[in-house]
């Protein structure tokens, strides 16, 4: 997460719990759908594991324009590919180094109707980023994987995105949307965006809140889902990660954080850094809202 407007965001989580629920626009409901699988531990903390070991053999970080980077897309590309996703490097430039995101498309669903769904996969130079956020990105990538492992058919078209260079300020992500035509923006029912998703101690979801769009389908589909398992939430505005860029572009918004963990930015932001719990919750939660989502079309 860039430190850019997070942390004051963040800090105003003391003030209390927010569940308002209000108005949103209608969908047209499918019950086509099987119900959303649950996630394990065994099916999210391997891809963790797995990150901090690129890390180790690369100097201790996975930062923008370095190996550890691209080894962390090559990962994740390759369990894409294998699941049957189509997948994409999207190159960019940043402080005179190249880097990519990667965009992963599954088959079927609505073009006109795109469900977009990402996390960073950058950490800064001074750590491996395992919470910060390898935590987002894995809990991402468990969910992909659940979608292929269902062959899910979903009436909106799902689309996941694995961004760099979030840490020096939202390049990366900024950069996608800004080449985007004014088609391919509206064709983006809504943005879903995952940082910091296993951080220890959390008493709280933070979920984004488009103040712009008021409250989205993704949001109000959020706070149900925390609330019918008695998890307390507290709202957040649209800032601090790629949302933001999203968000800057008129494209609807929203996803969660479970805020900052013991250790951010620093050699500490290793595999000790996530609670197994918190992770496997929040992979939960975004499986089960994605899968709620992915079954309607909004009514225009």
């Amino acid at each position: 997460m860039t430190s850019r407007r997070s942390l004051p965001r963040l800090a105003a989580v003391v003030l209390g719990v927010s569940l308002t629920l209000s108005a949103v626009p209608a969908a047209t409901a499918d019950t086509r759908l099987p119900a959303a699988p649950t996630v394990s531990e065994q099916q999210v903390m391997p891809h963790l594991r797995a990150l901090q070991r690129i890390a180790d053999r690369n100097g201790g970080n996975r930062a923008h324009g370095t190996k550890g980077y691209a080894e962390s897309v090559a990962y994740v590309k390759r369990a894409l590919d294998r699941a049957g996703f189509r997948t994409k490097l999207v190159p960019f430039t940043h402080d005179g180094a190249t880097g990519n995101s990667l965009i992963a498309d599954w088959p079927g669903g609505d073009p006109d109707h795109v469900l977009m769904t990402g996390a960073h996969l950058d950490s800064v130079k001074e750590g491996p980023g395992i919470n910060d956020n390898g935590s987002g990105s894995a809990a991402v990538l468990a969910t992909a994987l659940q979608v292929a492992k269902t062959g899910l058919k979903p009436e909106r078209h799902l689309r996941f995105a694995w961004w760099g260079a979030e840490e020096p300020g939202l390049i990366d992500s900024a950069e996608y949307v800004r080449k985007l035509s004014a088609a391919e923006r509206r064709r983006i029912d809504v943005y879903l965006n995952f940082d910091q998703a296993g951080s220890k101690n959390t008493r709280q979801w933070l979920v984004i809140h488009d103040d712009e769009h008021g409250e989205t389908e993704a949001q109000q589909a959020f706070e149900e889902w925390f609330a019918e398992r008695s998890i307390p939430t507290f709202d957040i505005g649209v800032g601090g990660s790629d949302h933001e860029s999203f968000g800057n572009a008129g494209i609807p918004s929203s996803g969660f954080s479970t805020g900052i963990s013991d250790c951010i930015h620093e050699a500490c932001d290793d595999l000790s850094n996530v609670d197994p719990k918190t992770e496997r919750t929040s992979t939960d939660a975004i499986v089960g809202v994605l899968w709620k989502l992915a079954a309607t079309t909004p009514r225009h």
